[in-house]
This record gives C-alpha cells, structure tokens and sequence, in this order.
C-alpha cells in the first residue's frame, strides 16, 4: 500500500482514510480492535469485509510483521446481513413446530 495516497479510502463504509489508519498506528495503536474502537474503521455495513485486510497490510507493513502474527479483531453476530422476513419466518415455523 506504499503507492497509495493519505487520502485513499481504507473503510469504505466508515470514511476511514489510510492517513488516518497510519495516524492510530503511529499514536500506537497496532491491533484491528484498537484501530477499530478508535475510528470504526470495520464497524460500518460490510462489517470488515472490504477493509479488514487492508487494515491487516498497513499494521504489518508499519510493524514489519506478518499478518499471521496480527491479532484478529473481534466480531459481532451477525456478521452477515440477513432479512428480517428469514427471521419472521424461522419464528413462526418454530411457533408451529416446524423445523425443530
């Protein structure tokens, strides 16, 4: 990510820019949690899906670590998007006894 720009846009959901992300990392910040908790950055729509990874790069790239040796951050449930109908549905099939 050394080619990119401050302004390049690393949480698209959140507004979260790479100069930002570096600004945390340089404060001290190295974890995905910390980051996170600080600036959102993972906690808009996509809950990290789009960002999560390119969070990971700029922490190793700044640490010279792997991204294996980075924590992961913590998830809440649901992590996927799913419609209210699926729940109105599952609800009332287990009121009827369906599905049990």
């Amino acid at each position: 990510m050394a080619d990119k720009g401050p302004d390049t846009i690393i949480c698209r959901c959140e507004d979260i820019t790479l100069d930002e992300v570096r600004g945390l990392i340089a404060r001290g910040y190295k974890t995905p949690d910390e980051i996170k908790r600080l600036s959102r950055c993972g906690m808009g729509q996509c809950q990290g899906r789009t960002c999560r990874l390119l969070l990971l790069q700029e922490i190793a790239a700044a640490t010279g670590g792997q991204i294996e040796d980075i924590p992961m951050s913590t998830f809440r449930p649901p992590t996927k998007p799913i419609k209210l109908g699926l729940l109105a549905k599952a609800r009332k099939e287990r009121e009827r006894g369906e599905g049990e």
